[in-house]
């Protein structure tokens, strides 16, 4: 093997294969006159109708329920009233269809690059939906994954979630030059099963049908392979995928040290066998796409649905706001969203909010005899943690915890965990607040790597913390999922780490590798200089 690209690995495996990369946006032709600008109005809805109607098709055949859920917002994007009413302006005006489109879609997408955070990572969602609804009003094939008639590696600029969403057994792993460790491509990538690296710099610059080698855990695409080095990774990748999967049991280090190993999921669809419970439920999904709020007994069905299929479910209340705009929740615009009401915050304008989904987890609890774990999320300080605890309690939740996402949060851990039973640490929020690097920034995904020295320092804060009061302290941002990063936040002190249920055998068998002395002496060289 000759020489390589390197990236952040956002999902594990390794494999090779040939290049593929993924064409470009439809090129726009030159305006024409619009004679009839009522057809051209009629033409442009149409293709924002087809468009809708493609991802709603996607959204109900794919197989991964987070795909779906995506799939589907993404299919109201199409339908915004604000913008069919922009593209049917602009034809008034005298443009013909696709400019209208292109055009419409232009105003939206500067607004929310001028939002900033969650609305400004949407923006990349928005450029898929403007080529696809441009490519329909011309008449053109939609963009998208490339389909060459055998397995290859994908390679793109990004991936759109339609994109990602319609992968098939073809690819064989997907490479971007854009993108972060939290972004659509990575979730859903580690959401298949598919080793993934984003943010690789020169992925496009090469050739189709180079053949490569991808390590989605290092980050490594590896130029240069003859056909036999690409099916030596290949079977290789095999034979110890097929060891983790005969991996069972509990998590726990080789000396017997417990760390429990728990699913992420939106839903009881997202549940699987292999892990000893949910460490993070996320309820939004039941809100996304609303422009109502779900009933009480909407809320009890599908979280009794959980509770009764899964021995520990820690629930995280509506994280809503800017990081997950609703709209039934009517929120102001804000000049910086992500430092503005989102999580627990938003229950300080809409209380109701909070206190229907406390009492509709309640109320699943005793239908079904769980107890659930009930956390919330984007908590600073410790008032806001024991008022948090006083209306979970008051309905009869007995283990209450809250989220560590903020750098305030975590430097007062001990504080809050007078407050509160747990605490989870959300590895996704807490890098970009306490690195000051947006989430989803392109550029600075090497400032959003899990293995930031000052990250680590403090998740073993928590950990230590909970520790002096006798209290679990988890893990459940995408760092949880990465087998190298398992046994250093073990030695940390992490008592739980909750991920992707894709993730979960490779965890399992990298903390079987190691005593917990080992996993001590790992967490303070990672402190140290961040391996």
């Amino acid at each position: 093997m000759g020489e390589a690209l390197r990236g952040l690995g956002v999902s594990p495996g390794r494999t090779a294969g040939p290049v593929i990369r993924m064409a470009g946006p439809p090129a726009l032709p030159q305006p024409r006159p619009a004679t009839d600008p009522g057809a051209e109005a009629a033409a442009a809805a149409h293709a924002l109708e087809a468009v809708a109607e493609d991802l709603e098709r996607r959204a109900a055949s794919a197989g991964d329920p987070e795909a779906a859920d995506i799939l589907e917002a993404q299919a109201m994007m199409a339908r915004d009233p604000m913008l069919g009413d922009g593209v049917e302006d602009n034809c008034r005006a005298g443009m013909d269809a696709a400019h209208a489109l292109d055009a419409a879609f232009a105003v939206h997408r500067r607004a929310l690059v001028e939002a900033g955070g969650y609305f400004a990572e949407r923006a990349a969602d928005l450029d898929d939906l403007r080529n696809r609804a441009v490519a329909a009003a011309l008449g053109l094939p939609p963009p998208g994954v490339p389909a060459p008639g055998h397995p290859f590696v994908l390679v793109a600029e990004d991936l759109s979630p339609a994109d990602t969403a319609g992968l098939d057994a073809s690819v064989l792993a997907l490479v971007t030059e854009k993108g972060g460790p939290t972004s659509h491509t990575a979730i859903l990538a580690r959401g298949r099963g598919l080793p993934a690296v984003v943010g690789c710099a020169g992925a496009l610059s090469l050739d189709d049908g180079t053949l490569v080698s991808v390590d989605g855990a290092t980050g490594e695409i590896a130029i240069g392979l003859s056909g036999a080095d690409a099916e030596r990774v290949r079977a290789a990748d095999a034979r110890e995928r097929a060891e983790l999967a005969r991996g069972e049991g509990p998590g726990r280090t080789s000396d017997g040290h417990p760390v429990k190993l728990l699913l992420n999921i939106g839903s009881a669809r997202d549940l699987a066998d292999g892990a000893e419970g949910v460490g993070l439920f996320r309820t939004e999904f039941l809100f996304l796409g609303r422009r109502t709020e779900p009933s009480l007994e909407e809320q009890v069905t599908a979280y009794s649905e959980v509770f009764s299929r899964a021995p520990l479910v820690v629930v995280r209340t509506l994280d809503a706001g800017t990081d997950k705009p609703l709209p039934f929740l009517g929120l102001p615009q804000e000049p910086n969203p992500a430092l503005g009401v989102r999580g627990l915050r938003v229950s300080r304008l809409l209380p109701g909010v909070l206190d229907t989904q406390l009492e509709a987890i309640a109320r699943a609890a005793d239908a079904t005899g769980a107890e659930p774990w009930v956390m919330a999320p984007m908590v600073t300080t410790a008032g806001e943690a024991a008022e948090f605890a006083a209306r979970a309690r008051a309905r009869g939740i007995a283990r209450v915890g809250v989220m560590v996402e903020v750098p305030a949060a975590a430097l007062h851990a001990d504080r809050l965990l007078r407050e509160v039973d747990f605490l989870s640490i959300g590895t996704n929020d807490l890098s970009q607040y306490t690195l000051a690097a947006d989430r989803q920034h392109p550029g600075l995904a090497d400032l959003l790597d899990p293995w930031q020295p000052a990250l680590l320092e403090l998740i073993g804060r928590c950990a230590e913390a909970g520790r002096a009061a006798g209290k679990p302290v988890g893990v459940c941002g995408e760092a949880a999922g990465d087998p190298r990063l398992a046994p250093v936040l073990a030695g940390l002190g992490v008592t739980s780490l909750s991920m992707a249920a894709v993730c979960v055998p490779a965890v399992r068998a990298a903390l079987a590798t190691r005593t917990l002395t080992e996993c001590r002496e790992l967490a303070a060289k990672a402190l140290a200089d961040g391996l």
